[in-house]
């Protein structure tokens, strides 16, 4: 059946991406914890795309250091806290045209526990069933070719350097491999919330593919991360 399109101009394309919420450090040592949804990863890297100014990013810059903590549905109600919260003082245009109020005590408000972390400084979210640490290897300018936004956000080049993953979510069998009939990501599709089927809609020819052939030097050189680096 031939189905017309339609041409459109939507303000955004946030055609559905999982929930993070990055933890770091700020500069007094106090921890930071922001939620953000533009995020996609290959092998053992993520990239992130930030506002700038913000304070997770600064915090970024500054240290090199973070944990995306994987948000699921159990965990909608803190992202919704969270929101249009920042830690910065001073807070960017951007984020006060669009409501944004400061808050220092993200953990709290959040109604999250924060626990330490292997690698880094910054703290994993305990209620989160998927925490990455991970050290930032590059940052990359967005939309640098737009005078009018140059320089307001960036994409961020980070490398895992430890999973955490609740034992519930591996898949029967296999020590480290996580069963996706299992593990729920919350999704933000289009400034909304949602859950995701368990249910496999058909088989994947993808999934025939060992997913040890997958692997990259990544996994192998997190081995060798020192406990608690310094952030100098």
């Amino acid at each position: 059946m031939n189905i017309p399109h339609v041409a459109i101009e939507p303000s955004i394309l946030y055609f559905g991406t999982p929930v993070v919420l990055i933890s770091t450090q700020n500069e007094d040592g106090t921890a930071n914890l922001a939620p953000m949804s533009s995020a996609w990863w290959l092998g053992w890297r993520c990239m992130l795309g930030l506002q700038t100014a913000s304070q997770t990013p600064q915090n970024m810059i500054r240290t090199g250091q973070c944990v995306l903590n994987l948000a699921s549905p159990e965990q909608a109600g803190a992202v919704n806290r969270l929101a249009r919260l920042t830690g910065t003082k001073k807070i960017p245009e951007l984020k006060q045209r669009l409501g944004y109020a400061y808050e220092p005590r993200k953990f709290e408000v959040a109604g999250l526990t924060p626990i330490p972390s292997e690698t880094v400084t910054a703290p994993r979210v305990l209620e989160c069933l998927i925490q990455l640490e991970a050290v930032v290897a590059a940052r990359h300018g967005i939309m640098d070719d737009d005078p009018q936004v140059a320089g307001l956000i960036s994409a961020f080049e980070v490398r895992i350097t430890r999973v955490h993953v609740h034992p519930g979510l591996l898949m029967e069998g296999y020590e480290n491999r996580i069963d996706p009939a299992k593990w729920q990501p919350l999704i933000m599709n289009f400034q909304k919330l949602y859950g995701v089927s368990s249910t496999e809609i058909v088989s994947s020819r993808l999934a025939e593919i060992e997913e040890r052939l997958y692997r990259m030097p990544d996994v192998d050189r997190a081995r060798e991360a020192i406990s608690k680096p310094s952030t100098d």
